[in-house]
C-alpha cells in the first residue's frame, strides 16, 4: 500500500489573507509530519497522531494551544483516536491543564480497558500516566480572550449556521501495511456552557476508522454532527459502494438538508482514495500521497507541490 495521511483545519467562515497564509503553513507542516512518520514505517496511527499534535500546537487552530473558550473564559478540550485494525478506540472531554489531547486519547486508548474518561477522571488518568500538567491560562490566547468578549456581545452565540462555531483539527491515515486510522481535536465552540461536549470525542460522529471501510475525520457545528453520526454516515456510502467523494457529498448534504448544520470531512478509503469536502465556507487541508502535498482552503484553490 503506499502511504496516505490526509489533515483539516477545521471547518470556517471567511478567512482574512493573513491568516490564511499561517493557516497553510500550520495545515502543511501536520501533514508533512504525519507522511513522515509514514515514510518511515510508522502505523497509521502513529501518523494520525503526529499529525494532530503538530495542530493542537497552532495557535491558529481551535484544538490544544489555541482552543477557544467557554463562558467561564477557560479552555475545556475534547479528542478521540481510533485503530481501524481492531476497531480500538481511545476519547477524552472536558480536559484542561494538558498541552495535547489527543495523546492523552491515545493512552486511554492503550493503557485502559475503557473507551472514553472525561473531566476528573481523565485529568486523574492523565497525572498517573506522567502527563505534564500546564497552567490553564498558558492554552488561552489573546486573541481568543478577544473572540469571547465580542460573542458575548452578540446575541444568539449558538445559531447552527454560525460560522464562527466550526473548528476542529483533524487527520486520517493509510499506513503500508493497509491498516487506517483518524484522530480529531478541538476546544469546542466559543462562549460554550461548561461541560459542553461536541462530536469530536464521540465516534462515529467526529470519526471512525474500519479497515474494512476507511477511515475519516470531520469538522463543523458540533450537535448537528452528533444528530446525524456524520462519520459513520459517510463511511456507511461507501460501504454501500459510493465513491469517496459520492459519500461526502451526500453525507453532508443530509446534514445541511435535515438539521441545517454546516461542516466538512477528511476520507480516506482501504484502497487510497481520499476526497477533502465542506459546506462550510471554507476549510484547511492538506493530503500527502506518493510524494505529493495537495492543500487548499478556498472550494477553488488546490495547489500540488512535492513534498521535500
Amino acid at each position: 500500500m503506499n502511504p496516505i495521511v490526509v489533515v483539516h483545519g477545521g471547518g470556517a467562515g471567511p478567512i482574512s489573507k493573513d491568516r490564511k497564509e499561517r493557516m497553510h503553513k500550520g495545515i502543511v507542516r501536520a501533514a508533512t509530519v504525519g507522511y513522515g512518520i509514514l515514510r518511515e514505517g510508522g502505523s497509521a496511527v502513529d501518523a494520525v497522531e503526529g499529525a494532530v499534535v503538530a495542530l493542537e500546537d497552532d495557535p491558529e487552530f481551535n484544538a490544544g494551544y489555541g482552543s477557544v473558550l467557554n463562558t467561564d473564559g477557560e479552555v475545556e478540550m475534547d479528542a478521540s483516536i481510533m485503530d481501524g485494525k481492531d476497531l480500538s478506540v481511545g476519547a477524552v472531554s472536558a480536559v484542561r491543564c494538558i498541552a495535547n489531547p489527543i495523546k492523552l486519547a491515545r493512552l486511554v486508548m492503550e493503557k485502559t480497558p475503557h473507551c472514553f474518561l472525561t473531566d476528573q477522571g481523565a485529568a486523574q488518568f492523565a497525572a498517573a500516566m506522567g502527563v505534564p500538567e500546564i497552567p490553564g491560562e498558558k492554552l488561552v490566547t489573546e486573541k481568543n480572550k478577544k473572540r469571547l468578549e465580542k460573542e458575548k456581545h452578540e446575541k444568539g452565540a449558538q445559531k447552527t449556521d454560525c460560522e464562527k462555531n466550526l473548528g476542529t483539527v483533524g487527520a486520517v491515515a493509510l499506513d503500508s501495511k493497509g491498516n487506517v486510522a483518524y484522530a480529531t481535536s478541538t476546544g469546542g465552540i466559543i462562549n460554550k456552557m461548561v461541560g459542553r461536549v461536541g462530536d469530536t470525542p464521540c465516534v462515529g460522529a467526529g470519526g471512525y476508522a474500519d479497515n474494512d471501510i476507511g477511515a475519516i475525520s470531520t469538522t463543523g457545528h458540533g450537535e448537528s454532527i452528533l444528530k446525524v453520526n456524520l462519520a459513520r454516515l459517510t463511511l456507511f456510502h461507501i460501504e454501500q459502494g459510493k465513491t469517496v467523494e459520492e459519500a461526502a457529498d451526500l453525507s453532508l448534504g443530509y446534514m445541511k438538508s435535515r438539521v441545517k448544520g454546516l461542516g466538512g470531512l477528511i476520507v480516506v478509503s482501504k484502497t487510497g482514495d481520499w476526497v477533502a469536502k465542506w459546506t462550510s465556507t471554507s476549510m484547511p487541508w492538506a493530503a500527502a500521497k506518493d510524494g505529493k502535498l495537495h492543500f487548499g482552503i478556498d472550494p477553488d484553490d488546490t495547489a500540488i507541490t512535492d513534498l521535500p
